[in-house]
Formats: structure tokens, sequence, C-alpha cells
């Protein structure tokens, strides 16, 4: 397993639709074993492709007990609504509260091509859904006023000039 740099805020494949997952093979199950790896070590609760410059619709994630992978993801059904923090390795986790569905079901394939679906609500729904967003090219600040998103991007970019 080797970690992966981290991809950052502004760069372009954070911003592209991802490609389909094609190809299940060992190859796949190393690269999640990577994201998996270098979820853990920089502390995250999931981890997407293009999060480390890999332009694909797959993610990781370890969050309230649902530990997947997920290629090729989307939200088919949610309900409710939650308001709360979320944060992004992408954008140097600064936090912001975002409004999302309270429940969420997600349909995808597992590391062998497998097609299954999974339900979830609170902060695993969250993570569901902000993790396919990724898939789409869309970050959590994306959900945010503009105003509201300017201020997390000027915090992001000032606590990166003092590492």
């Amino acid at each position: 397993m080797a970690i992966r740099k981290i991809t950052e805020y502004p760069d372009a494949v954070l911003a592209e639709l991802g490609k389909p997952v094609e190809t299940f093979d060992d190859d796949l199950k190393t690269l999640c074993e990577d994201m998996f790896a270098t979820m853990y070590n920089a502390e995250g609760v999931g981890l997407a492709a293009p999060q480390i410059g890999l332009n694909l619709r797959l993610f990781v994630m370890d969050c309230d007990g649902i530990k997947l992978i997920a290629a090729n993801p989307e939200i088919v059904e949610s309900e409710g609504e939650q308001s709360g923090q979320e944060g992004c390795l992408s954008v140097g986790k600064v936090p912001a509260v975002v409004s999302r569905p309270l429940k969420a079901k997600l349909k995808a394939q597992n590391e062998n091509g497998e097609w299954f679906e999974m339900e979830a609500e609170g902060y695993a729904a969250r993570a569901f859904m902000h993790e396919t967003d990724h898939c789409n090219g869309k970050l959590f600040i994306d959900h945010l006023p503009k105003m509201r998103r300017d201020m997390v991007v000027k915090r992001f970019q000032k606590e990166k000039r003092w590492k």
C-alpha cells in the first residue's frame, strides 16, 4: 500500500466529470488499497479518485460503521434534510456548514464489478453524497453561497501558506 499525494483545490481534475471504471482487476484493488491508506493517513472518512489526481468515478469510505469501495457511484434516492459541518481533504479540511439530505441510497459497483445498493443516514449519508459529488466534478464548497465559499477558499489558501 502506498500513500498517494492528495490533489488540492483548485486543481482541474477536481472539477471534471469522472470517467467510468470499466476494468475490475488487481490494479483496481491495489488502487483502492492505496486510497484507503491515503485516506487513513490524512485522517479522512472518504476519498475519491479525483482527490489523488485520477479522473475516475471511484471512491472509498470508512464512516459510521460503513466501509466500502464504490465504483461508478450514483445517489438513486434521498430524503429529509440535515445541516452539518463538512470538510474535505482537497480543501485542507477547512469546514463549513452544508445542507444535504438526511438519508441517501447509493448504487455502485464493488471492486469486483458487482452492483450493490446501500442506504445510510446522517453522517454516512453525507459521506455518500460528498464522495459521489467528487466523482461528478463537484466539491462541497460548490453547495455554499458565494460569500461563504469565498471565505472557505480564503481560509484554505491562508492555511496552505502557513505550512
